[in-house]
């Protein structure tokens, strides 16, 4: 996860002086502007990609390992980590906590979950600005361990880990001849209401009854 937040990172401050010269006046909180914008463009693409995969399509997993979350369970995971690093950033209790998410029965009850985790999330995107960005949080982690991270961490952070789910949501997807191959990723696109398999080995995907899902 380190490693994710730190390309995150690296990734945003690259993008700082691009749009510094692409637009005649950069934004007053450009790094804050920057996340933003790019959390909110994340979030409607797993959004989008959950609603129009078919209910009888969330028991598939991007390969045969059963360790490996389902489409269903990625979809509460982000949901659950949405909680979990907003309500960290905004100094408030997890609205989630003891809830296991992954666990829910109905993509209607994952759908809720997630558009909420996102509902609340939102607001500490748009709040956001350099300047508090880089206030210290206390933080009570779930174990009860107590530490201390910058505001702006834990919402890249958190947008690093969406980006991430993405990526798994959007594989599960192009095993479906809509969805574009997934090593080209910039045309990727949530995914659509087709339902046919490319039967190559990189989308060998394994249905799973929706009572069994991963715990």
């Amino acid at each position: 996860m380190k490693h994710i937040f730190t390309l995150v990172l690296f990734g945003s401050l690259l993008a700082l002086p691009a749009a510094s010269q692409t637009s005649p006046q950069a934004p007053a909180n450009p790094l804050s502007t920057w996340l933003r914008n790019a959390y909110t463009m994340n979030r409607n693409n797993i959004v989008k990609s959950a609603d129009k995969m078919p209910e009888e399509n969330y028991g598939m997993r991007p390969g045969p390992q059963e360790e490996v979350r389902t489409f269903g369970q990625q979809v509460g995971h982000v949901a659950r980590f949405n909680y979990l690093w907003c309500s960290q950033a905004k100094g408030e209790k997890n609205p989630a906590a003891g809830m296991d998410l992954e666990k829910l029965p109905s993509k209607a009850e994952l759908m809720k979950a997630l558009n909420d985790a996102f509902t609340y999330c939102d607001s500490a995107y748009a709040a956001l600005t350099d300047a508090s960005g880089v206030e210290m949080i206390d933080i009570t982690q779930e174990s009860g361990k107590q530490t201390r991270n910058l505001r702006m961490a834990l919402l890249i952070l958190n947008y690093g880990h969406n980006n991430e789910i993405y990526e798994i949501l959007s594989l599960i997807c192009e095993s479906r001849a809509s969805c574009p191959h997934p090593r080209n990723r910039a045309r990727r696109r949530p995914c659509s209401h087709k339902s046919e398999r490319i039967g190559s080995p990189w989308h060998r995907l394994q249905p799973v009854p929706q009572n069994s899902r991963q715990k």
